[in-house]
């Protein structure tokens, strides 16, 4: 079983903004795998399979800054002993220029708190990241920036980033994470 995490908050007021953008792929994701979504108390999830291997995809409710409660709760229902490779996380990037896409296997928050809290959740630093670039504007506060909806410009970048997120997400799966970092970490892309 493979769970995949797309971190974001809920609500009509968030689902554009730039810190939503892990949750963009998730539902790119479910669309393109007729995935449909349950409600549950701290997250929705949805199940399925990609390349003949079960999925689990997830969007906590927990709001971003506890991300890592609804995750940990999903891991102990799933007893993921392969970590990395069991668990995926999808998030947005401030210190990536926007639409710059690095997937990592394990390592710090970089300052990211929804993924301070799986970490601090999960005690363990060892996951699969895959980071979308937002950027950052230095004449904004940083919740301001993060909570705002991307610009005209930057929507087409993100729109097809988000794609290509899907693609590795599919790669990781297929191939492991390792070709997804030689594939898609790359600068041109």
């Amino acid at each position: 079983m493979i769970l995949i995490v797309g971190l974001g908050n809920p609500g009509k007021k968030y689902c554009r903004t730039r810190h939503n953008v892990g949750f963009m792929v998730i539902d790119e994701l479910a669309d393109k795998y007729n995935l449909i979504f349950t409600k549950k108390e701290h997250y929705c999830i949805a199940k399925g399979q990609i390349q003949n291997q079960d999925i689990t995809v997830v969007k906590p409710l927990t709001y971003m800054n506890l991300s890592g409660m609804a995750v940990k709760q999903l891991v102990n229902q799933k007893i993921l002993n392969n970590l990395p490779n069991s668990l995926i996380v999808i998030h947005d990037d401030l210190d990536l220029p926007v639409g710059k896409m690095k997937i990592k296997k394990n390592g710090s928050s970089g300052g990211h708190k929804g993924v301070q809290s799986i970490i601090d959740f999960l005690g363990t630093k060892n996951f699969i990241r895959i980071k979308i670039g937002i950027g950052k504007d230095p004449l904004q506060e940083v919740s301001d920036y993060v909570l705002s909806p991307f610009s005209k410009e930057q929507k087409a970048i993100i729109k097809e980033k988000i794609s290509q997120a899907v693609d590795s997400i599919v790669t990781i799966i297929s191939e492991g994470v390792d070709k997804a970092m030689n594939l898609y970490n790359r600068e041109e892309i």
